[in-house]
């Protein structure tokens, strides 16, 4: 008996197995590959390298929101990847001893679940002691002594509920009992020994009305009776000795005119004669020695043009000649010594690309040599010895332009040399030997006109001179031995009328006779053997009523007999076997209800059994031995929470335990050689690591 349970045993593990879904071969957690700025649309994996294509400007090395660089290389040093939430580091503040406090929106620190604020240690470890766990993002922190004081967006912190603004334990997070109760977001904190200057877009605080500004007890959290009442909202607060420096929004403070930057006596509140009138808001101000440090979107301050960037004499408020001329905001600022750090949306500063950071000679403006590159905003910087550390909304530091099309490493994620430049979005990748065909809605790439399709050579990046010249958007290529089907929304390519689809000749280019002429978007196309199986918005294509999907005979054009009919978009075709997989918009095609995802008879064009109903947009499908991997705008799927991304089983639809948790849709899915599965999307980052655009799951 024992020996025949154990051969059941057996026979049942063994079952089990043969029908595990591939997707437990591949990781949950993307590797570390080189990230992108912006969605990617088309990914190509070769045993070369993997090619991308997209609406990004520039890749580069996943580090996440936040970041300690080297305040001499201007490298990463390496400090806890910030992930999860909205993946935004918007507060910094030194602890005084060589580290640093975070608050954004996030739910990780390293590998430390940190909701939205947390203590970095000056030897990189996260505080695991400390744990405030807002419940909403944090805009604004001080540490002074054994206290951290925060202002955001939250209701909840520190184990209590504090509205917008806490005091908290600096070894423990916990708060304190100060309470000053703010009724609107507060966005900026000075504090001195006896004073909590508070700022933001509140009307009460500490117990008493006051708009936008207040200064509140260190001891009680009462507001006192300083009220400048400001009329628009405070952003930015710097605190120099009985000056108390502030910027935003508003008209009028303390019943005078100022115009967005004012300066205020510490102790009554009143305005002093200082008066540099910004023309827009001013976002950062900091204090050192005799200049006052602006950043902001204005155009105008000092009595002077300075574009987004300033430096005000503390005593008459007229710009200097310094003028690093930024052109677009400055949200950050930071001063160390003879170098002043600035951080925003800007990709130009001082006559000098920077992107979105900069160091700045203090007395000149120039720009340093220091250039950390990074991807995308720079929300708040603090330094501490020599460390700068940078939070924002990017997702690199170290970051490589790369205009819209790329090639990564494949077993490394770095980015090649491999740089054709296109001017607007790629929306579709093929690739075939040394060449790779791109369509989408460029008219310039590889360093040659080429409207919305064209060839590049895969070694060096240049256009070749193949040149079908489309009058639309090219959406879909597929290249099958000497032909390159190309679908979208033009009217005519390769030197002929086409609409919406058409087959290229793959050394010309011009288009073959072969012309099924749809009435609407081809959005999706695939060739396998006889067949070139399309998806879009049309109704009519080959010939024949065929909605939404359709299968194409790749000698006549006409349509096959095939006729699934979707009642809405298709957005991905994929045959696979005896079954074509299907995703889209669609809630029934091939006869039968299925919600956005369904599995099609290869011959009958009839939905399978096979169901596993997403709630939202299947937009990518990727077949690897008895796992179907999905891709999209969903969260369910496949009979469970899945967000944007799931394993499914071929057989039943289910879902696999595979969930890596992406935070934005996946538009495209592709097993790559050697088994790894790359995903391209509007994504920032995983449940438990921030990469942005593209992610490899490793086998």
């Amino acid at each position: 008996m024992r020996r025949a349970a154990v051969g059941l045993l057996l026979s049942a593990l063994l079952a089990a197995l043969v029908a595990a879904p591939m997707a437990e071969a591949v990781t949950q957690v993307p590797a570390k590959t080189f990230v992108a700025n912006g969605p990617v649309y088309a990914v190509v994996p070769t045993a070369a390298a993997t090619y991308i294509g997209g609406d990004f400007s520039q890749v580069g090395p996943r580090t996440g929101p936040g970041v300690g660089v080297d305040s001499s290389t201007g490298n990463s040093k390496g400090l806890p990847e910030v992930s999860g939430g909205a993946q935004q580091v918007n507060a910094v503040a030194t602890d005084g001893a060589g580290g640093f406090y975070i608050g954004g929106s996030f739910a990780r620190v390293g590998t430390v679940a940190k909701r939205n604020l947390a203590h970095i240690r000056a030897n990189g470890s996260v505080d695991t002691s400390f744990n405030p766990n807002p419940n909403e993002r944090v805009l604004a922190l001080r540490a002074i002594g054994s206290t951290v004081y925060a202002g955001g967006d939250f209701t909840s912190i520190g184990g209590k509920g504090r509205n917008h603004i806490a005091a908290l334990t600096a070894a423990t997070g916990a708060a304190k009992t100060w309470n000053a109760n703010a009724n609107g977001t507060v966005r900026a904190l000075a504090v001195s020994s006896s004073t909590v200057y508070a700022a933001g877009d509140f009307s009460s605080i500490g117990g008493r009305v006051h708009n936008h500004i207040a200064a509140l007890n260190t001891t009680t959290g009462a507001a006192k009776t300083w009220n400048p009442n400001a009329d628009g909202v405070v952003r930015a607060l710097s605190l120099s000795g009985s000056t108390l420096y502030v910027g935003g929004g508003f008209s009028s403070i303390s019943s005078h005119s100022r115009n967005r930057i004012a300066a205020l006596s510490a102790s009554t509140g009143a305005v002093t004669s200082w008066n540099p009138n910004a023309n827009d808001v001013v976002r950062a101000l900091v204090v050192s020695g005799s200049t006052v440090y602006a950043g902001g979107d204005f155009g105008s301050i000092g009595n002077h043009s300075r574009n987004k960037i300033a430096a005000l004499s503390a005593s008459t408020g007229a710009a200097t000649a310094w003028d690093p001329n930024a052109n677009s905001s400055v949200l950050a600022l930071a001063v160390s010594g003879s170098t002043v750090y600035a951080g925003g949306d800007f990709t130009s500063v001082s006559g000098h690309g920077r992107s979105h950071v900069a160091a700045l000679n203090a007395t000149t403006g120039a720009a340093t040599a220091w250039d950390p590159s990074a991807d995308n905003g720079v929300l708040a910087l603090a330094t501490s010895g020599s460390t700068v550390y940078a939070g924002g909304e990017f997702a690199s530091i170290g970051a490589k332009t790369r205009k819209r099309i790329a090639a990564l490493d494949p077993s490394t994620g770095v980015a090649t040399s491999w740089n054709p430049k296109a001017d607007g979005v790629v929306r579709a990748l093929s690739v075939s030997g040394s060449t790779v065909y791109a369509g989408g809605n460029f008219s310039s790439i590889g360093g040659q006109t080429r409207n919305q399709i064209a060839a590049l050579n895969a070694a060096g990046g240049a256009a070749t001179s193949w040149n079908p010249n489309a009058n639309g958007v090219v959406r879909a290529v597929s290249v099958s031995g000497s032909t390159v089907y190309a679908g979208g929304s033009f009217s005519s390519i390769g030197g002929q009328t086409r609409n919406r689809i058409a087959a290229l000749d793959a050394t010309a280019g011009a288009a073959t006779a072969w012309n099924p002429n749809a009435n609407d978007v081809v959005r999706a196309l695939s060739a396998s053997g006889s067949a070139v199986y399309a998806g879009g918005s049309f109704n009519s294509i080959g010939g024949q009523t065929r909605k939404h999907i359709a299968a194409l005979n790749t000698s006549t054009g006409a349509a096959t007999a095939w006729n699934p009919k979707a009642n809405d978009v298709v957005r991905t075709v994929v045959p696979s076997g005896t079954a074509v997989y299907a995703g889209g918009d669609f809630s029934a095609i091939g006869a039968h209800s299925r919600s956005h995802v369904a599995a099609l008879n290869v011959t009958t064009g009839a939905a399978t059994g096979w169901d596993p109903s997403a709630n939202g947009i299947v937009r990518a499908v990727a077949v690897a031995g008895s796992t179907v991997f999905a891709g999209g705008d969903f969260s369910s799927i496949g009979g469970q929470t899945r967000n944007k991304i799931a394993a499914l089983s071929a057989s039943t639809g289910a879902a696999a335990g595979w969930n890596p948790n992406a935070n934005d849709s996946v538009f495209a899915l592709v097993v790559g050689p050697g088994g790894s599965l790359w995903a391209g999307g509007a994504f920032t980052g995983f449940a438990t690591v921030p990469q942005a655009g593209i992610a490899k799951f490793a086998p």
